[in-house]
């Protein structure tokens, strides 16, 4: 198998990410897109095609697995990939994502497959992005769900898509304003962010103006057996090795960040709850990060009784905290357009015995370092809320309402634990 670079593009924003694939193809010669559109699957298969900056090399139909688009995705993705490989006339696979799949699982399903990721790449309308943060309609009420079970919000799943990716495509949107783009800024701080629009890559190329627009896809061909590939025409190739165009050097940032390299493993890291790289404080253009940081558990009746207040008060909302019934869970807090999600993420790092140290990752044990308090070990609330209009000193007080009291935290762990399961519900026990 030769050598081929993947990057992923995704994102709810169809047009921001449009716009991100015609770039590539642009920018780095040799490269083509993979595309599965699950907007089929109530047909009961999900429609493949792979193109390049001239228009159509194959497209295809792939059966649904257990009634799932996504699965059917996850089955198909990696066989194709490996024949573009194999062929070895393709420099990068651009796996452009349907809607709402979400990047993590898909880098994750390409790296175990033996293929080498090289970019993730989440495109963004910054226009878009607080009506899509605040908007807590469910996938399927919008047609976007990737199965029948699929329970997942367009609020939750486009923040997960954002945060995720280290490269944020940026479109050159006029309806955007400071607002948006500080909102963008404060959501995810550390990503590299590279502007993208149409009249970009008019500039680049007369040549390939008319390829701003991906030609639509053809008629799906009919297989002769699940996951047959329909008919397909080779992607031109000069046969003088020195003037093939798939040698030509890639141009522009954009193409070099999804060529730059990616650790599957690290970003993985960096949205697990114990170690998650999470916002720092900001406060710019009307839009507020606060970082909420205690040595003290929650009482767990008046967390809950004020779970509805906290959850509206930010457009986001993430972190872990800590539960006085719980002392030793490790609970993961993730809201966004009105709904909370919390979960166990399993043991505080300072509930382990010694022995189970080692088989901690480095990185978790580096985050609970910075959390360490001499009492309590890693055990605290880590919570930031992210919002434009955000009511800072107010979600401060109702935060602090739901604290032990100093009476009750001087009782001690074994009356903590006798406090009343207020989350035995929305944890699932």
């Amino acid at each position: 198998m030769s050598d081929l670079s993947v990057a992923i593009v995704a994102g709810l924003h169809a047009e921001a990410r449009r716009v991100t694939v015609a770039r590539l193809l642009h920018d780095v010669p040799g490269s083509v897109v993979l595309h599965h559109d699950l907007a089929t699957a109530t047909a009961g298969t999900v429609v493949r095609t792979v193109r390049d900056a001239t228009g159509i090399l194959d497209a295809g139909e792939t059966p649904l697995v257990n009634d799932c688009a996504c699965c059917a995705l996850r089955e198909d993705l990696v066989p194709e990939l490996r024949r573009l490989a194999d062929a070895g006339q393709v420099r990068l696979a651009v796996v452009e994502l349907w809607d709402s799949v979400e990047p993590k699982a898909m880098a994750e399903v390409i790296s175990s497959g033996g293929l080498t990721v090289t970019g993730v790449i989440t495109a963004v309308d910054p226009a878009l992005v607080l009506p899509y943060l605040g908007n807590g309609d469910d996938l399927a009420t919008a047609g976007l769900a990737a199965a029948a079970t699929d329970e997942r919000t367009i609020a939750d799943t486009f923040a997960r898509q954002l945060e995720y990716a280290p490269v944020l495509a940026i479109l050159d949107s006029e309806e955007a304003d400071d607002e948006d783009r500080e909102l963008l800024d404060q959501l995810h701080p550390t990503a590299r962010q590279v502007p993208v629009g149409a009249a970009d890559l008019k500039r680049g190329s007369s040549s390939q103006t008319a390829h701003d627009t991906p030609p639509p896809a053809p008629a799906p061909s009919t297989p002769n057996s699940p996951g047959a590939r329909g008919t397909a025409r080779p992607a031109p190739t000069d046969p003088h090795p020195a003037n093939n165009r798939h040698h030509a050097p890639p141009r522009g940032i954009l193409a070099h960040a999804a060529l730059a390299g990616f650790d599957v493993d690290a970003a993985a890291a960096a949205q697990h709850p114990a170690s998650a790289l999470l916002p720092v404080e900001a406060d710019a253009h009307g839009v507020t990060t606060l970082v909420w940081h205690r040595h003290r558990p929650f009482h767990p009746e008046r967390l809950y009784a004020a779970l509805e207040d906290i959850t509206c008060a930010a457009a986001r909302s993430r972190g872990r905290f800590w539960l006085a019934d719980k002392p030793d869970a490790l609970l993961h807090w993730d809201a966004a357009g009105g709904a909370l999600c919390v979960e166990s993420a399993g043991p505080w790092l300072a509930s382990l015995p010694d022995a189970a140290w080692e088989l901690v990752p480095p990185v978790r044990r580096a985050a609970a370092a910075l959390d360490w308090h001499p009492e309590h070990g890693d055990c605290c609330q880590h919570l930031v809320f992210t919002s434009p209009g955000l009511d800072r000193d107010g979600l401060e007080r109702l935060l602090e309402s739901c604290l032990l009291t100093d009476t009750e935290y001087a009782a001690g762990r074994s009356a903590w634990k006798r406090l009343p399961p207020a989350f035995d519900t929305l944890l699932e026990i």
